[in-house]
């Protein structure tokens, strides 16, 4: 992935999403057009069913756009094969999930080596020190021989931070990452979030606290599967 060029970091052209349903067609993003810079702090606005999920899904090449382009990194992840987006997604994106999606049989510090040896990421003898380093940088390496049942929500949320770290990606991106966690804990895993973007990485969150949205650079509005707005909070380098 390319994230030295001047060019926007993620890069949305006019990008429809329709499904097919035993109703009829359901249009979810209609005519999304936006840049994310190297470095930004996005966040993902709007009301229940007004694509926002469904956007992040184009970012990561979770889901194909019906029309329209998606590059990131200067990669056009709409043109990817399967394989390619599985290897692409692997070194490039760290995917944070609102239930964690650990694997439950094995330990936290399993599951954050997982995605170095599916891409073959750092020297085998390596990936192990590396998830302890992560795992400390998120405050639970007190917890990296237990199964993620024995951790609380906070806790298994970290170990989904660290394990989306694990190969390095530039881009991290999370749906409703604090959407399970108490006020406490969300604030403690969004000053996590804030760190991040301070070491240059780039966020992109979908979250239903206005509190938290207002701590990005930036949020994105969507109603109605369009972009309503897109609002510089003033505090990055975000743009209206």
């Amino acid at each position: 992935m390319d994230t030295t060029s001047n060019g926007p970091l993620i890069d949305l052209r006019d990008v429809v999403k329709t499904y097919q349903t035993g109703a009829g067609d359901v249009t979810v993003l209609r005519d999304i057009t936006l840049q994310v810079q190297t470095g930004e702090f996005v966040s993902v606005v709007g009301p229940s069913g007004s694509g926002k999920s469904t956007l992040l899904n184009m970012i990561t090449g979770i889901d194909r756009p019906t029309a329209g382009e998606v590059s990131v990194g200067g990669e056009a992840v709409h043109a990817l094969s399967e394989n390619g987006l599985a290897r692409w997604r692997g070194r490039h994106v760290g995917v944070i999930f609102q239930f964690f999606q650990l694997l439950p049989t094995l330990t936290i510090l399993e599951n954050v080596v997982l995605p170095m040896d599916f891409c073959g990421v750092y020297r085998r003898r390596e990936r192990k020190e590396r998830a302890m380093d992560l795992l400390e940088q998120v405050g639970i390496a007190a917890h990296a021989d237990k199964l993620p049942s024995a951790l609380s929500g906070g806790e298994q949320q970290r170990a989904a931070i660290a394990r989306a770290l694990a190969n390095d990606p530039p881009l991290v991106v999370a749906d409703e990452p604090t959407g399970n966690l108490d006020t406490a804990t969300a604030n403690e895993v969004f000053a996590l979030f804030e760190r991040l973007v301070a070491q240059g990485k780039t966020l992109v969150i979908v979250t239903h606290d206005r509190g938290l949205s207002s701590r990005t650079e930036r949020v994105l509005y969507l109603r109605d599967g369009r972009l309503d707005r897109d609002q510089s909070n003033g505090n990055g380098n975000g743009r209206h």
